[in-house]
């Protein structure tokens, strides 16, 4: 049984998963478009910032884990299947990359099950 989480515990999660989505786009982006490190191409930076207004809308961040694995996707289909894309892409660098964003972001997953 897990305990509620406080409004200051939910909005730290928020802005980690912000910060971990922003770094695997980066990180798509500088891989599959050759943008310079810290930039996007403007299709990844409409990306980021579609991801960015849905994360902070999500009304499930107290009790979800991944966005993957909660019961309703707000993604339009095509900005779904472009951070799949993402995902599939980056995540297998980021444990190289960001490897303490990727434990805290495991973690954060492992807390609910």
């Amino acid at each position: 049984m897990s305990k509620e989480l406080t409004a200051e515990q939910i909005e730290a999660k928020r802005t980690r998963e912000r910060i971990v989505v922003h770094h695997m786009i980066e990180a798509y982006c500088r891989g599959k478009h050759g943008t310079r490190r810290g930039s996007l191409c403007p299709e990844c930076a409409r990306l980021a910032e579609y991801a960015d207004m849905r994360i902070s809308r999500c009304p499930f961040m107290a009790t979800k884990t991944f966005c993957s694995q909660c019961h309703v996707h707000c993604y339009t289909l095509e900005k779904l299947q472009a951070i799949k894309d993402v995902m599939r892409y980056a995540g297998p660098r980021m444990l190289l990359r960001h490897p303490v964003l990727v434990v805290r972001h495991g973690l954060d997953g492992m807390k609910k099950r």
